[in-house]
């Protein structure tokens, strides 16, 4: 495949802007998370992997809602109704995979990319030689209690009633409550300051963050409250690797329940590194998923 930038048009007419970076036979399809984030996190992954002695054609894209490709006009009812689903992101994937040749691949998935991951892995698994989940739970009740902890370890009760009444108030805007979740952000998203993924004025896909997420990472007002995946992991059928930061937003408690559930996988973590541990701990992060896809290859990969 052509490395470089390419945009493709999607059967509803809508245009994704897609990049395909490296060298090599092996394919791997990154999905970034949010939902509205973006690819920028996975620009240098064909260079981290290539540090690691393996190299990978590494094709990544924006969403559809998400920075350089097409964004809807969400304020209607229909279009909201049509494209602001689980079943059309899943979909999605699934046509740019087509759409870009790619098959008996590797698919790698970040937070609600890692929601994706799980979900493709069940029903479009023929196309993959094997699914990376990466800082992703399968149940939103799990989620929710983490973030929950990770408040109680950085604030006095006293700012996290205060939190919790502006939340109430849908005062998300307060200076101090967005002060916090800037706190917050730093111990358990992106650890690495100055964070490379910070922005003059916020770029992310706001309508689709805010109808499946909420305001922030510390909270859930959206659809994904009500995502619950346990019940499907056994159906995951490939080799898969499941990878979090050690400061993550999202809990190992539960990250060692579907290493056990998915009936091939393995559970790695990344030390000094939050959500976006590929960016926090890169030379880790990527030595891990080099040893995996590199033993896929081989035919040695055994889960744990």
């Amino acid at each position: 495949m052509r490395t470089g930038t390419k945009i493709i048009t999607l059967d509803n007419g809508y245009h994704l802007w897609t990049s395909t970076q490296g060298e090599g036979d092996i394919h791997l399809l990154a999905l970034h998370g949010g939902p509205g984030g973006n690819h920028e996190y996975w620009e240098d992954a064909a260079d981290q992997l290539a540090k690691q002695g393996l190299h990978v054609q590494v094709t990544m894209y924006d969403q559809l809602g998400s920075l350089y490709s097409d964004q809807p006009d969400y304020d209607d009812p229909e279009i909201a109704a049509k494209y602001l689903t689980y079943e059309y992101f899943l979909d999605e994937v699934d046509e740019v995979r087509a759409k870009l040749g790619l098959d008996n691949c590797y698919l790698i998935g970040q937070s609600w990319g890692g929601l994706l991951a799980q979900e493709y892995a069940v029903k479009y698994g023929q196309h993959l030689k094997g699914t990376i989940i990466s800082s992703m739970v399968d149940d939103t009740d799990d989620y929710i209690e983490s973030i929950n902890r990770r408040r109680q370890e950085i604030f006095p009760q006293a700012e996290i009633d205060f939190m919790r009444e502006c939340e109430a108030n849908n005062d998300y805007d307060n200076k101090r409550y967005q002060e916090d979740i800037q706190i917050l952000n730093i111990n358990f998203l992106d650890r690495r300051q100055p964070c490379k993924l910070y922005h003059i004025k916020r770029i992310g896909g706001l309508p689709v963050y805010h109808a499946f997420q909420g305001d922030n990472e510390f909270v859930v007002t959206g659809k994904l409250k009500d995502w619950h995946f346990r019940k499907y992991l056994k159906q995951i059928k490939m080799p898969t690797l499941l990878t979090f930061g050690e400061e993550d937003t999202m809990p190992l408690e539960t990250a060692k329940i579907m290493q056990r559930e998915i009936p091939n996988s393995r559970l790695v973590t990344t030390p000094n590194a939050g959500h976006h541990h590929m960016v926090d701990n890169p030379d880790v992060y990527y030595k891990h998923v080099a040893d995996f896809i590199r033993e896929v290859e081989a035919g040695t990969f055994v889960g744990d």
